[in-house]
């Protein structure tokens, strides 16, 4: 038996990275599953190695008419939630002198406004007795070079699950934070970083970390399973980190 069996779960950002990994394996533990992204060939590239349990909905979780439509369809599917994963974030890397409007305005309205609809808009269809994972980052209690803006937006998603556990406990619904730490995932060649630097940069960022590496996504994948699954029953309103040690030591 699997962990997830005959779960419904959602999770934003599914195309790639660490969405992608938590949605392979919410499907091996017998999920069925829905991804969304704003991509639709990064969308379909990740159902060909999902497989045939997992359904893409193309959107972008700030316009809250996507995340209307997104639910419209799941209820029509599936008619229910159990599983939630806030999980659709960017990040604009600049120092605060640097940070543009544009770069400011697109990190807020996707990590804080996009979990803020993805959650609210999931209420009606999450089973009683459900969980939510919203995804943060370290940044948002360890001051990182470049993350100013970043790092605020994050932890406005650590305040959510704070609230939302308290919102939601007359529901059982458990709501908890993972944290990552650096994860090789494709946002870090998103980050304007040149290729040729990209190889030192992974180097030194590894050699900042206690167990000297970048975290895979399979390994939050792992730390999400746990948060989503019966394992966690007895827990609510954490914060998961899962960053190598880099936030901890």
């Amino acid at each position: 038996m699997g962990k997830l069996d005959d779960k419904v779960a959602v999770i934003t950002g599914g195309g790639s990275g660490i969405g992608l990994a938590i949605a392979r394996r919410f499907v091996e533990e017998g999920a069925k599953v829905v991804i969304t992204g704003r991509r639709q060939e990064t969308l379909n590239d990740a159902l060909a190695i999902i497989g045939s349990r997992a359904t893409a909905f193309r959107g972008d979780v700030s316009r809250r008419d996507d995340i209307e439509r997104l639910y419209e369809q799941v209820g029509e599917l599936h008619g229910r939630i159990d599983v939630l994963v806030a999980n659709a974030g960017v990040i604009h890397p600049a120092p605060l002198e640097s940070v543009t409007e544009e770069q400011y305005e697109s990190q807020f309205d996707i990590n804080v406004r996009g979990v803020f609809q993805t959650t609210q808009k999931a209420l009606p269809l999450l089973n009683d007795g459900g969980a939510i994972v919203l995804v943060s980052s370290i940044a948002h209690f360890k001051a990182l070079e470049g993350h100013c803006v970043y790092a605020a937006t994050k932890a406005a998603v650590r305040s959510f699950a704070r609230s939302w556990a308290h919102d939601l406990k007359h529901r059982g619904i458990r709501v908890n934070c993972l944290s990552p730490g650096p994860v090789m995932t494709p946002i870090i060649g998103k980050m304007g970083i040149p290729d040729e630097s990209l190889e030192a940069f992974e180097k030194g960022l590894g050699e900042m970390i206690p167990l000297g590496r970048l975290g895979r996504p399979e390994e939050l994948a792992a730390a999400a399973l746990f948060l989503a699954s019966d394992e966690s029953s007895f827990i609510t309103g954490i914060d998961l980190c899962a960053d190598g040690g880099l936030g901890q030591i």
